[in-house]
Order: structure tokens, then sequence, then C-alpha cells
């Protein structure tokens, strides 16, 4: 998208899906997990792109599938006048662990400030909005990047989720890699997507749930759909009336 345009938007394991980016991409360093792991993000493209595009990997740790297309974006890179960042997980604890929250039995997607709740069971949010490192990680990037498309992987349901503030995107993201564009029974109390679309109206964040099995061909599908639609935004011709 055009920046002109832009308003309508407005561990071992970790170290080797970020050790072979495209050229010209910088890792950096944005936090450490309770457990001490390092959490990055991986950066291509130009910092005056036409748009920013935020993807993670992983929030839960049973869900993984999403850190193999993270790998196939950070090697590939951002196209051509988008700016692209790539978090393989933002839960290192939790992929170490095969656990879906972190060491502290935190589920990281309801961890997030807006309408946070306390929850318990599998879904315990923590002892307050924001309690854990990876959490605050996260929203520092954010803050700071101020994505204009965000999409957060998870799995196992096999859509695209229609969460985000411009729903033509959400289905045009679906067209590219071939899933439904559904509802999830939510709303979710302190997710992370909505936290975004809640503070950040004048961009978009959305989840993408991939199916239980994922397939070498879909995760190339995954990624090639990141890069289509991130060089679609980035051009001047694309608003939400042209691209349905």
């Amino acid at each position: 998208m055009a920046r002109c345009a832009k308003a309508v938007f407005a561990g071992v394991g970790i170290a080797l899906a970020v050790t072979a980016g495209a050229r010209g991409a910088e890792r950096e360093l944005i936090g450490r997990s309770v457990d001490g792991r390092a959490i990055v993000a991986v950066h291509s493209g130009a910092a005056d792109a036409a748009a920013t595009v935020l993807v993670v990997g992983a929030i839960h740790g049973d869900e993984t599938a999403g850190m193999r297309i993270a790998r196939r974006l950070i090697a590939a890179g951002a196209p051509r006048g988008a700016e692209l960042w790539v978090i393989p997980t933002l839960n290192p604890d939790g992929v170490a662990a095969g656990t879906r929250g972190n060491a502290h039995g935190v589920d990281l997607n309801r961890n997030w400030p807006f309408d946070w709740r306390p929850l318990d069971g599998g879904e315990y949010s923590g002892t307050g909005p924001l309690s854990e490192p990876e959490s605050r990680a996260g929203r520092r990037l954010i803050q700071r990047i101020r994505p204009d498309l965000t999409i957060w992987f998870h799995q196992p349901f096999g859509l695209v989720d229609a969460s985000g503030n411009q729903p033509w995107v959400e289905r045009r993201f679906a067209d590219l890699i071939g899933l439904p564009s559904s509802h999830l029974p939510g709303p979710y109390p302190g997710s992370a997507s909505r936290w975004q679309n809640h503070t950040f109206p004048q961009s978009t964040a959305f989840v993408v749930e991939l199916p239980a099995v994922v397939s070498p061909a879909l995760t190339g599908r995954a990624s090639a759909a990141v890069r289509t639609l991130a060089a679609e935004l980035s051009s001047p011709r694309v608003d939400g009336a042209t691209s349905r």
C-alpha cells in the first residue's frame, strides 16, 4: 500500500529458524522468555516502505506449523515496496516444552490488555494484563513499528478468521492461501489481535488458523500469500474498494 494509502491500515530451534535470512535481513533480539530464551524478530525491506507487515509464526507453543512459514518468509525476504517483520515464535519456552502456555503456564494470547480478564485452566491469562515478558516484548515491537498488517498463525481449525479491521484483506488472504474465511466463536479476551485492532484502528490484524496437519504445499502457499498480499498493499492502486 502506498504511503499515501497507509491510513487505510494506518533456544536452538529458534536460532536455526533465523540464521538463513534473505540478503539484507536483520535479526533483532526483542526480548527474552520467562526461562531466558531469546525472542527474535527478523526484518527485511526498507524502513520507509509503503506498507509494513508483521507475521508471528506461533504464540502457542503447541501450534508450531506457522514457524515453518516464518522460516520461508525469512529466507525470501520482503517483496519490493514492502517492509516485512517476522517473529518465528513469541513463546520459545512453550515451543521447547510442547505446551500451549509459557513457562508460567500463561496462555500468551489471553495476556494482552484489551478486554483482559482472569481466566484459569488451559487459557490461564496470568496475574494481570502483560504480566509475561513475552507479551511485553511483542507489544514493544508492535508499538514501535506500527504494522499496517499483522498475521498471527495458529492451529488447528483450517480457516482465516474474519477478525481484523479490514475484512477485504482477510478475504484476499483466504483466497491466496486456499482456506475458507470464517468467524471463530470468539471474541477472546486478552488476545493479541484484538488488542492491536482496538489500539491501532487504522491498521488490521487477524488470525490464520492452519489445519492440524500442514503439508509442504500449504506452507509454500502461505508464505507466497503473505508476500503477495504485502506487495499488493504496497501498490498505490490497492484500496478497500478495488481489492475484493
